[in-house]
């Protein structure tokens, strides 16, 4: 793993971002949400200190979240919210199978984000 993915400092807790297994940014990097050119200068948290997210996380190795402020999916359409958990569960599952890769091989940045969010990316 590169050093620019180690060692990042939650913006909510303080505490390091291990790895990108627990980092929100990478996650969110994953799912589209954060620009490729602004991943370096974008602050960092826990995934699970970033609730708004987290709680659309549903797999039996990341326990559940319930949000303490702010909008909780329970007060949304569960339509989205099925769609959402399914999106972001599988942004979560991405940064677990990335970790385990990067353990052996050198994987490019821009490979990391979904493919239906790659393929956007390529094409802008």
């Amino acid at each position: 793993m590169a050093k620019c993915e180690e060692g990042y400092r939650c913006a909510v807790c303080g505490k390091d971002v291990e790895d990108i297994r627990e980092s929100s940014l990478y996650l969110r990097y994953v799912l589209g949400m954060i620009d490729p050119e602004t991943l370096h200068a974008t602050p960092d948290r826990h995934i699970r200190c970033d609730e708004a997210l987290a709680q659309f996380v549903v797999d039996p190795d990341f326990p559940p979240i319930e949000r303490t402020t702010g909008t909780s999916k329970a007060d949304l359409d569960p339509a989205f919210v099925a769609e959402r958990e399914a999106f972001v569960t599988r942004g979560w599952r991405r940064l677990q199978e990335l970790f385990e890769r990067l353990q052996g091989e050198e994987i490019s940045v821009l490979d990391y984000p979904l493919p239906e969010v790659a393929k956007k990316l390529r094409s802008e």
